[in-house]
């Protein structure tokens, strides 16, 4: 299977969750992109492969997301979809801006279907992307690897990936889980 070419997407989210419990450690502020190349079989946020459902993203949600983050209690922002890295479009400018208000003081999960090592290897824009995050869960949805109650991911392939642990092992073949 050859790797989709998608990365900037049109622009728009799916929905924004402002207090999520499910999205990465803690209550977090979720956004949710439109648009997916992978259409995993048994996704469970269908609607959110068209890259035109939902709204468009504007410098004002950007702002509104932000504002959602800034209570003590939210640990963070979590970005899904959709694919993130399909749509930096709406990614790098949210990314760039929650990093501009909040540091490293709150947390950004990403969750992405595209394999850790492959975004890593195109160093592109995905790329300076995934150095912003502190945790990305990687791998596409597969529906005969489910498993109930798995943390923060839906298949048993997905990796949950401590980006800055990994970023100071400087090791690809050291991937640093969480679990």
């Amino acid at each position: 299977m050859s790797m989709p070419q998608v990365t900037t997407g049109a622009g728009y989210i799916a929905k924004i969750e402002y207090q999520s419990f499910v999205d990465g450690e803690g209550v977090r502020c979720s956004v949710y992109v439109s648009g997916c190349p992978f259409k995993c079989e048994g996704c469970y946020n269908k609607a959110a492969q068209h890259f035109r459902y939902g709204e468009e993203m504007t410098d004002t949600v950007i702002d509104e997301v932000l504002e959602a983050c800034a209570p003590e209690y939210i640990a963070g922002l979590s970005i899904l979809g959709g694919e993130p890295f399909s749509n930096l479009k709406v990614v790098a400018p949210l990314v760039q801006a929650f990093r501009a208000r909040y540091g490293r003081k709150k947390s950004l999960w990403i969750w992405t279907g595209y394999l850790f090592e492959y975004l890593w290897r195109a160093n592109d824009k995905r790329t300076a992307v995934m150095k912003q995050a502190d945790v990305i869960v990687d791998g596409m949805f597969v529906k005969s690897l489910y498993r109930p109650n798995l943390p923060y991911k839906g298949s048993l392939n997905q990796r949950v990936i401590d980006v800055q642990k990994w970023l100071n092992t400087a090791q690809l073949s050291q991937s640093i889980y969480i679990e």
